[in-house]
């Protein structure tokens, strides 16, 4: 990010602030480090507050339609009052916790197109508040969530699209205001399913993970056998075959509703 002009607390000087990540490639539970630097204008200049947080661009839906929204989900504050004095360098190191349920927005070094997360800055000075631009980070699948969507595509499944909603899906361990759907698309032999959508709601030892088919119109009524949940361990995944487990619950849907 270039440095953003800031307002001193009187209209004149004026300092100027980078947010600098030391790597933007991070896992959910895991550390985003950086700093951030504050270059002093002409005069001296009292900072009352210097934070960093992680946002969100999310989906929200409402009667008229579908918006988006930037969501700050996690926000540190860093130290107290302090001063730059003109012309003076100030360096505020930081390390911000990634919470487990953030959406993964790369797989496979593949970028999720739409996935928007990033670190926020923000200071205020002399009671106004300025917030800076958007510093994208990279969340990668934990191993638990990588053995998953491998799964996915082994069996022929394609990666569609991915999207996070804001809302709470009921039942499972969700903490943050909005959750993500990954989208598959079938391969030839279920010839009666659109997608399948899959979510992650993670924290320090397991995880939730929901599974939603999305029929094709007119094969079968709305069941509860279309919606899966089930904990996967963050370390206990390997002794489970995904591929035949995500299998076996589509064949047996399936073949209840006399469809593939």
């Amino acid at each position: 990010m270039g440095f953003k002009k800031l307002l001193a607390s009187l209209g004149a000087g004026g300092a100027s602030v980078e947010t600098v990540l030391t790597e933007e490639n991070v896992v959910p539970g895991g550390v985003v480090q950086g700093e951030v630097r504050i270059e002093g204008g002409s005069v001296d200049q009292k900072i009352e507050a210097l934070s960093v947080g992680l946002q969100a661009r999310v989906e929200v839906e409402n009667g008229d339609g579908e918006f988006k929204q930037d969501i700050e989900f996690i926000k540190q504050r860093l130290g107290g009052e302090f001063e730059v004095k003109a012309g003076a360098v100030h360096v505020v190191p930081f390390g911000l916790e990634i919470p487990w349920e953030t959406p993964v927005t790369s797989i496979a070094g593949q970028q999720l197109r739409g996935m928007n997360i990033g670190v926020t800055t923000e200071l205020e000075i002399a009671r106004a508040v300025d917030s800076g631009d958007l510093d994208p980070i990279n969340v990668h699948p934990l191993p638990a969530q990588q053995a998953i969507l491998d799964s996915f595509l082994q069996i022929g499944f394609r990666f569609k699209s991915a999207d996070m909603e804001r809302g709470h899906i009921r039942g499972t361990r969700q903490q943050l205001p909005f959750y993500q759907e990954i989208e598959f698309l079938p391969p030839s032999q279920y010839r009666g399913l659109n997608q399948v959508e899959l979510t992650f709601i993670a924290d320090a030892r397991e995880m939730d993970v929901i599974l939603e088919m999305d029929k094709k119109p007119g094969l079968f009524s709305e069941g509860s056998d279309s919606y899966k949940a089930f904990t996967v361990g963050h370390h206990d995944f390997q002794s489970t075959d995904w591929g035949a487990y995500i299998n076996q619950w589509l064949a047996d849907v399936g073949g209840r509703r006399n469809w593939f």
